[in-house]
């Protein structure tokens, strides 16, 4: 049985070899913004808090919080959501255990 390094290396060349967005086959989220108006969130997993002048996004690695004014969920699928409104700030809490990883 192949060990988790040996897992990941064959699925790295094999998603090199194919061109998938890393994104796809992650699980990672992608996040585009669009000045500062727009705010698009691919990948996550669901919405914890919302107000006017907050969000929080849950995604597979950690959350993101958005802090603005008259924010409001525009579209939403399930796999993204674009957030819209005055956007003053984006940050990010990670929630994924990094001490098992290699940094490569």
């Amino acid at each position: 049985m192949k060990n988790r390094k040996e897992k990941k290396k064959v699925r790295s060349k094999l998603e090199r070899l194919l061109e998938f967005p890393t994104e796809i086959s992650t699980g990672e989220p992608k996040i585009t913004m669009l000045g500062f108006h727009e705010i698009l969130i691919e990948n996550f997993k669901g919405i914890l808090e919302y107000e006017d002048f907050y969000i929080k996004i849950s995604t597979y690695i950690g959350n993101i919080n958005i802090n603005g004014f008259n924010l409001s969920l525009n579209q939403m699928t399930e796999d993204d959501v674009k957030i819209t409104g005055i956007i003053d700030c984006v940050d990010f809490e990670n929630t994924e255990n990094t001490d098992e990883e290699e940094i490569s």
